[in-house]
């Protein structure tokens, strides 16, 4: 049986074990921790020839039964759990995002708003918003493009990210 401080190694040679066979981090201590304690406790009822060799066979068959145990809790997740619906998060960016396009829309130039919403919301033609604005196509495509602008600023000043989820 080692001392104090050769369990210590043990501990730390099973650690890096499971990080480079499992690519985990997250549960090596836990695997690590497990392998010592039950060392020990082979350890009083017997003899052990080698400590490591050990310890490494009771680091793989706790890393299965982690593997399977995980394996059967996704398997058993219930399909009435899992919901085409945006998440809550999604929700929420997206209700902050529209209160943000709201805000801006109203300090944007009344000709700038007006053609904006036209082009993007009713998908009206550039040339159909410049014949009734009395203004040329180019006009239109460049208070979309000033619009867009300040759009999009407002959502970053804002911290509202549309693209960042699924």
């Amino acid at each position: 049986m080692p001392r104090e401080d050769g369990w210590d190694a043990v501990q730390t040679a099973v650690q890096r074990y499971v990080r480079s066979r499992s690519g985990r981090h997250d549960i090596a201590d836990d695997i690590a921790q497990e392998t010592v304690a039950r060392l020990v406790e082979l350890g009083r009822m017997q003899q052990i020839g080698s400590i490591f060799a050990l310890a490494f066979r009771i680091a793989d068959n706790l890393l299965t039964d982690m593997h399977r145990r995980e394996r059967r809790l996704s398997d058993e997740v219930d399909d009435e759990w899992q919901s085409e619906e945006p998440s809550m998060d999604r929700v929420l960016d997206s209700r902050r995002a529209v209160d943000v396009f709201n805000r801006c829309l109203r300090r944007m130039p009344p000709l700038r708003r007006e053609v904006l919403i036209r082009r993007r919301l009713n998908q009206e033609s550039c040339r159909s918003i410049g014949e009734d604005l009395a203004i040329s196509a180019k006009a239109v495509e460049k208070h979309i493009t000033r619009g867009m602008i300040d759009l999009r600023k407002a959502l970053e000043l804002a911290g509202v990210d549309l693209v960042g989820h699924d």
